[in-house]
């Protein structure tokens, strides 16, 4: 391999610095904070799948600090209207004429939470600005800040009332996490965090530092844009995409999305691992997350205990990885 350029060192030592600001407020969760880290590298959007009080809406709000970002929040409900997310036209009094009033979507990093909550209607609203990157608001099209990023949380418990994202849908996301209880150890360090000297339980982002500004992550998606790519990766990537519609029991395999998501993604992964170029093992690594939400499993395979990352396991050991 040809030695790593000035810009590409830079922009490792620049994640780098971002990672450990970040887990200066999240305690534990590393593999959720290198997947959320991924889905910004490769300029993607996720969806967060964790139970209540896992710190979702703090590690959005410690990575929007590291880059001096603009952060919002929008609790989804089944009265959330379209209009409470892209904005809407307002009559001035004042002026005797209509002017804009911009929703939440205008901002670096929103976190919708609990999408599943809103109706599809809503939802629909907030997976064409993730698309387009852009809403419209009467017939007038009105582009949002770049980077623009959004981090949607599901709860996995409870079900009731929720109008579930279609298939279609979750395709947007590029990858899907899941958020576990912390260790032991980790849960011990966050209590003492949380309860040291403070009243009530707000959360607390002072102790990230900002390490970038929001031009420069669109510089670090460029780079991450243009690391090297083996052919032999981009066929060992398309033949586990491939193999997930020919499997036995998955009713629904994933799309050209699919194949399309796991090269992005294994960018963000080599990149993170300190590399300008991806080596099979990224593909690997990144493939569960990129790849759970965009299977459907045959009814019979869930009733025998299957779920899709036990799936998704099968296919990576059958599927051989290439040499490089």
């Amino acid at each position: 391999m040809s030695e790593m350029s000035q810009e590409i060192q830079d922009a490792i030592a620049v994640v780098q610095q971002i990672r450990k600001a970040i887990s200066c407020a999240v305690v534990g969760q590393s593999e959720a904070v290198d997947q959320v880290l991924i889905a910004l590298l490769a300029a993607g959007h996720v969806l967060i799948e964790g139970v209540p009080g896992l710190g979702k809406t703090l590690l959005v709000q410690a990575l929007a600090k590291t880059f001096s970002g603009q952060f919002a929040r929008i609790q989804f409900t089944p009265d959330l209207m379209p209009s409470d997310i892209i904005g809407h036209a307002m009559y001035d009094m004042k002026s005797e004429s209509f002017r804009i009033r911009r929703g939440a979507v205008f901002t670096n990093l929103l976190l919708a939470d609990e999408i599943n909550r809103a109706p599809a209607k809503t939802q629909a609203a907030l997976l064409e600005v993730m698309q387009e990157q852009q809403v419209t608001i009467e017939g007038k099209g009105f582009t949002v800040t770049s980077p623009f990023m959004t981090l949607a949380t599901q709860n996995p418990v409870e079900q009731e009332g929720t109008y579930p994202l279609p298939e279609a849908q979750l395709d947007r996301f590029l990858l899907k996490i899941l958020i576990a209880y912390p260790s032991d150890a980790e849960e011990i360090d966050l209590v003492k965090q949380v309860t040291s000297q403070k009243a009530g339980n707000r959360l607390d982002v002072s102790a990230v530092s900002t390490v970038v500004n929001p031009e420069a992550i669109l510089q670090l998606q460029r780079v991450v844009s243009s690391l090297q790519v083996d052919d032999k990766v981009y066929e060992y990537a398309v033949q586990i995409v491939r193999a997930t519609r020919t499997w036995s029991g998955v009713s629904l395999g994933a799309g050209v999305r699919g194949s399309i998501a796991l090269i992005r993604a294994a960018r963000g992964q080599a990149l993170l691992a300190g590399r300008d170029f991806v080596i099979p093992d990224d593909v690997k690594q990144i493939a569960l997350p990129t790849l759970r939400h965009r299977i459907v499993l045959s009814p019979e395979l869930e009733i025998e205990g299957h779920n899709n990352d036990r799936v998704l396991r099968s296919i990576l050991e059958q599927v051989a990885a290439p040499r490089l």
